[in-house]
């Protein structure tokens, strides 16, 4: 069968059935006991930082969480203890998110958007922040209050909102936007895109007036970086475009369906552009349509090893039944859950390879030049991804440093015995550590886009890159 990586698919299986205090001090022991019982990196990162380290930050988070009561605060102690460990396919999540309060209310200040446009006309300099901006639902005029700026409501959709009311305050450092209940949001992130954008943190303001030539580069990117689905442009003559936001198992389809519709333009152009930026990670099984435009030679991929124990087993059981596989897939994961479970304390090839070969007997003329577009919010399958496509003649990586969480990988989610958090850890470790650790390091692009260049200009200068051979 063909190696699966196994997607980061969400389980909750409660673990122990023995009574315990819902304190903090017994969900940090309960906490550490699973996760050094399961975790597949646990020794590993112990033999690199040494036992005596491990029981220093044990002991002092311990401390903390013998102060805490058990509440979201205890939650957060917690999840910085499993820091120690590695910062991604980790973590602790807190469930019981107190109800906010839905009665919030905002300043209302009169405004008119005739009046407001005349005195936007009279002025001899325009402000880059002043004028009017829709984003959502929402159409805003956004004027000057002595030090900060201040958007009002012209209109909008929402029926929470009316003519007048304070959406957004904001200095050049820093503000605060209300959500759609009016609840306020700090914005910590202020950015101009452009002449006719806005960014605050990550929502999108569009300027309607004064009206401004758009640039019609930064609206393209724009839409290309905020899409879920995958999307595929024919940019110039020379270059083609596919954007994929997602890997996950459910995103396959979509992704298979839009290559397929447009091979025959790739297959006929000279440069390909994936746009994998953001792309969190998910299944393998949905990149491998893209393997035959980018395969010149024979694709290395070095396996895992799984950790075997009853918690861990019961996950690939559950990948058995999932309906997102097909058969072949679900009848492997069956076999897998099998071998597993005969082999209880130890590390386990279920693959019984410690390195596949992918071999191809067409190699494609074009794409003749694939650039692949990624940034730190890369990790997981997408990094796998991006190992294989590296391995290609055609291939160059463009953009920013991923974010390095490979090594330890196929995640595991289990409910606290007191059902007030859940525990992310990992089910796997790579053959590749420690002689290729990618963990808390990531991969490096071949070409490093500054930031002299706005993310939103990334695929043109990417292009103009790629054109310039």
């Amino acid at each position: 069968m063909k190696r699966k990586i196994l997607p980061l698919l969400l389980l909750t299986f409660s673990t122990f059935s023995y009574a315990q205090n819902c304190d903090c001090e017994s969900n940090f022991n309960w906490v550490k006991k699973t996760f050094e019982e399961n975790d597949a990196g646990f020794e590993y990162i112990i033999s690199k930082k040494g036992r005596d380290a491990y029981e220093l930050h044990s002991q002092m988070y311990l401390e903390k969480a013998k102060q805490l009561p058990n509440d979201k605060e205890c939650a957060i102690v917690i999840d910085k203890w499993v820091r120690f460990f590695r910062d991604g396919h980790i973590g602790i999540k807190y469930l019981k998110e107190p109800v906010q309060e839905t009665n919030f209310t905002v300043e209302n200040i009169p405004v008119n958007e005739k009046d407001f446009k005349k005195y936007l006309s009279k002025k001899k300099t325009q402000d880059k922040y002043e004028g009017i901006w829709s984003f959502g639902s929402y159409v805003i005029a956004i004027k000057r209050r002595n030090n900060e700026y201040v958007g009002t409501i012209l209109s909008s959709t929402n029926k929470n909102w009316k003519v007048g009311d304070v959406k957004t305050v904001f200095t050049e450092n820093d503000g605060t936007l209300y959500l759609g209940n009016k609840s306020p949001q700090k914005i910590s992130k202020i950015t101009t895109i452009g002449n006719t954008y806005l960014k605050l943190n990550s929502t999108i303001l569009q300027k309607k007036y004064p009206e401004i030539k758009e640039d019609a580069t930064i609206s393209k990117e724009i839409q290309w970086l905020d899409t879920a689905k995958p999307l595929f442009e024919k940019l110039n003559e020379n270059t083609a475009y596919l954007r994929i936001p997602d890997f996950e198992i459910s995103e396959k389809k979509h992704i298979d369906s839009i290559i397929e519709k447009n091979k025959d333009i790739i297959l006929a152009t000279k440069n390909l552009i994936i746009d994998v930026r953001n792309n969190p990670g998910g299944s393998d099984a949905s990149y491998s349509s893209l393997i035959p435009f980018l395969y010149t030679n024979p694709i290395r991929t070095v396996g895992t090893l799984f950790y075997s124990t009853p918690l861990n087993n019961q996950r690939m059981l559950e990948l058995s039944q999932n309906p997102d596989f097909d058969k072949e897939s679900q009848e492997g994961f069956k076999k897998y859950y099998e071998t597993l479970n005969a082999s209880l304390g130890k590390f386990v090839d279920i693959f019984n390879k410690d390195v596949f070969i992918q071999t191809r007997k067409e190699i494609t003329r074009y794409p003749e030049n694939i650039g692949i577009v990624i940034n730190e919010k890369n990790g997981s399958t997408t990094e796998q991804f991006l190992l294989t496509a590296k391995q290609s003649k055609k291939v160059k990586l463009y953009g920013k440093t991923t974010r390095g969480m490979l090594d330890i990988s196929n995640v595991n989610i289990i409910e606290s015995p007191c059902k007030d958090f859940e525990l992310y850890y990992g089910l796997s470790r790579s053959y590749r550590i420690p002689d290729f650790a990618i963990d808390d390091i990531g991969l490096q692009p071949d070409y490093f886009i500054d930031g002299s260049v706005s993310e939103y200009n990334w695929i043109k200068f990417v292009d103009e890159t790629l054109n310039s051979k």
